[in-house]
């Protein structure tokens, strides 16, 4: 902001907070160890959810990983240790296993949820950077965070171990999100609104179905063609042969070409064949990309293994643009 006096050494403290924690990272991938893939079996194993919970920051990276988790596919769930101490406890049970996030392992709310799955036999996955600590000694499995200093400079902001759990969490998150398969398609499933869900939309639910198709035959008169357009609104007609497939479609630019002598001609001689179609499972922002670049309007959805090139249904780019694909 003009005016606003800047001290000459903010810039070197914010470069090496980043670089201090970019060391922890680098630090953690050089040590992640079996307690890591030891980890990954146990949450796999698993038939329940994934319990993450933690106290302070470590609890609000605790919630991060949960929600990380539970949108690519593994079930999981916060569970704050304080009100599991009142109640919440009945949260967790048998099938769960529960990861539990302690930078010094030492913290006093979690005994109680320790206990628990002690009592239960409920797998309890720590993570802290002490090793000997309370927390890692009664976990099943220990994944041990490097003993880097926090970037604060004064050894007690949780900086670098709180960036370093929430990387950690990540990794646990996509290695099981990978072992599993998991699609775009399916973490649509999980994001259907706002903008991710839009980018991830598929044609088929955004077009238009074969009731609203605009068609007519390649014999057809230009009369019938012209009410076709006209009477579906997209500005343009789809021209089908005898087995139904589409063989082209007539636009306003091919009313253009034509005017001379334009009701005298049949949609077959003034369509444009071959037209550029879409796949009903591909996703809109490719047809609006492809619109786009071709300055069009419009796409007719065509499976691509019907050798008949039935058509489907119509996209407009409008309806990309009103579901917020971009």
């Amino acid at each position: 902001m003009a005016g606003t006096s800047q001290r000459p050494d903010d810039l070197e403290i914010a470069r090496q907070v980043i670089a201090e924690e970019a060391a922890g990272l680098a630090a953690l991938a050089r040590g992640l160890d079996g307690g890591f893939t030891a980890a990954l079996d146990a949450i796999r194993a698993a038939p329940g959810r994934v319990i993450v919970s933690g106290m302070g920051k470590s609890g609000h990276i605790a919630r991060k990983i949960a929600a990380t988790l539970a949108s690519t596919g593994t079930p999981a769930s916060f569970v704050h240790p304080a009100e599991a101490s009142h109640g919440d406890l009945g949260m967790i049970s048998r099938g769960d296993v529960v990861l539990v996030l302690s930078n010094s392992g030492e913290t006093p709310e979690l005994a109680d949820l320790v206990a628990h799955t002690r009592r239960f036999g409920i797998p309890l996955i720590g993570v802290a950077a002490r090793p000997k600590s309370t927390l890692m000694t009664q976990a099943d499995i220990a994944i041990v965070l490097p003993d880097q200093p926090e970037a604060c400079g004064i050894g007690v902001v949780p900086t670098t171990s709180t960036t370093m759990t929430l990387a950690l969490g990540d990794a646990l998150a996509i290695a099981l999100m990978r072992g599993r398969g998991f699609t775009a398609e399916d973490f649509r499933a999980f994001h259907p609104g706002g903008k991710l869900g839009a980018r991830l939309a598929q044609v088929r639910d955004l077009m238009h179905g074969a009731a609203e198709l605009p068609l007519v035959a390649l014999d057809a008169p230009m009369t019938d063609a012209l009410l076709a357009i006209t009477g579906a609104g997209f500005g343009v007609v789809g021209v089908t042969d005898a087995q139904g497939g589409l063989a082209g479609i007539v636009t306003d630019g091919d009313l253009r070409r034509h005017m001379e002598g334009l009701l005298d001609h049949a949609a077959g001689e003034v369509m444009t064949p071959a037209p550029r179609t879409i796949r009903p499972d591909a996703l809109a922002a490719e047809a609006l990309a492809q619109m786009n670049a071709r300055k069009i309007t419009c796409l007719f959805v065509v499976d691509e293994e019907d050798a008949a090139r039935r058509p489907l249904g119509i996209l407009h780019i409008h309806d990309c643009l009103r579901a917020g694909v971009a």
